[in-house]
């Protein structure tokens, strides 16, 4: 990893506040004990308690390591401690015995051989459990094919007074189908209902898609193979790893890291790197997961980078997803070029004409401003067209980038608006 300037490291903050708080820890007088090495750097940082927090980084990571009961990784106590080593206010020493004790560890277990990927220890009971899970996903299918059919029959009128308690009861019910995809769009419908005075639209439009996975699940047997994968997978069968290695459309190139978005809950972290070849063009998803209170991996590269490599692609109709064989380290990349609001349009519409299910799409946007959008905040081309951005988002960090100039940024499009993950001043890529 090396030493970092300060916007690298608040470019790992999985939020505005953590960023914050972790610059509200970077000044000396708030520990004790720091040191640095080649591995880590490491101290001592006084909380509300009696004991300080023990804090630590392995920078070959980075991975975090913090005695804090925070679930955001890093923590505000690890991004004070990169922050107060990038100005250079962390002096060399010996390893702490704790900080060499977990650094060894860590280098221990990524020297040990990995398991085969898909590996099954009994594959006739893995047939049995998978046909019983077919059965009960068709059950649960069947179930919310004739809810459906009844809403259409009765009619929305009066739906708002019921829809809440209605659709939690089947999310619940598709969960205990084992078809976790079809609960998360069901889920998704109810969390329409009553939000603003267009709801009404909204919640056909979710309604619509959830009718299109179950009608495409009775016919799964007359799609195209690659659509059927695509099918399955939003009703939430997961692919073998095994499979996406061995079987997966395998693309070889330079791959400028986009943007990364974070989302963590109660339950789960999730973080989406968004990837895009330097000579194919080829876009490509990189999802990883980690229980609440865990870190994720560490990134492959910086927002902005390249990262030699081969994706292997997930199957499915538009293949985005895809698995990462990194096989030169990462390099500087210049600034990328981009699309107009209307060309960036274009693409998300071919995006959903193979995939009507894709929830998010990744632009780059060039030569565009922050402008004023009624309560809310557009990017706007030289043409005057715009894409607006996510309502809630500050667009201030943009403004200070832009001053006024065009700039380059990239971003993740949904239907709610654009989420920005990157920008550049030149050919320099600024972290949002």
């Amino acid at each position: 990893m090396g030493l970092w300037d300060v916007e690298q490291v608040l470019g790992l903050a999985s939020d505005a506040a953590s960023a914050k708080a972790g610059q509200g820890l970077a000044r000396p007088e708030k520990w004790s004990e720091a040191g640095a090495s080649d591995r880590a750097v490491w101290g001592l940082c006084q909380g509300s308690g009696k004991q300080p927090y023990q804090t630590a980084v392995d920078l070959s990571g980075p991975a975090y390591k913090c005695s804090c009961p925070s679930r955001k990784f890093p923590c505000k106590h690890a991004l004070g401690l990169l922050l107060l080593h990038a100005a250079g206010e962390v002096r060399p020493g010996d390893e702490a015995e704790w900080v060499k004790t977990w650094v060894d560890q860590r280098a221990s277990r990524a020297d040990q051989p990995e398991r085969k990927p898909g590996e099954v220890a009994d594959p006739i009971a893995a047939q049995q459990r998978a046909a019983r899970r077919t059965d009960r996903v068709s059950s649960g299918m069947a179930e919310l094919k004739g809810w459906l059919d009844d809403q259409v029959r009765v009619g929305l009128g009066g739906f708002d007074q019921r829809a809440y308690t209605e659709l939690s009861r089947l999310a619940a019910r598709m969960v205990d189908a084992q078809a976790p995809g079809v609960a998360g769009a069901v889920r998704r419908a109810a969390g329409v209902v009553g939000r603003g005075h267009g709801w009404p639209g909204e919640l056909l439009e979710e309604l619509s898609l959830v009718h299109l996975i179950v009608s495409a699940h009775d016919r799964l047997a007359e799609l195209p193979p690659t659509l059927a994968d695509t099918v399955l997978s939003r009703i939430g069968w997961s692919t073998e790893t095994a499979r996406v290695l061995v079987e997966g459309e395998k693309v070889q190139d330079d791959w400028l890291v986009l943007g990364r978005v974070i989302e963590p809950d109660d339950r789960l972290t999730v973080r989406r790197v968004w990837l895009r070849g330097a000579t194919t063009g080829r876009l490509g998803l990189i999802l990883t997961f980690a229980a609440a209170g865990r870190p994720l991996d560490p990134l492959p590269a910086r927002p902005g980078e390249y990262v030699p490599g081969t994706l292997s692609f997930y199957p499915g109709a538009l293949p985005m997803r895809a698995l990462l064989t990194q096989t030169d380290p990462r390099q500087p990349a210049p600034r990328p070029t981009g699309f107009t609001a209307h060309q960036a349009l274009a693409s998300y519409v071919e995006s959903l004409a193979a995939d009507p299910w894709n929830e998010r799409w990744p632009l780059v946007l060039q030569d565009v401003r922050p402008a004023r959008h009624g309560d809310g905040w557009a990017l706007v081309d030289a043409d005057g067209d715009g894409l607006e951005l996510l309502p809630g988002w500050d667009a201030w960090k943009l403004l200070a980038v832009s001053a006024g100039d065009p700039i380059t940024v990239a971003g993740e499009w949904n239907r709610a608006g654009l989420r920005p993950m990157t920008c550049w001043h030149n050919d320099r890529p600024v972290i949002l």
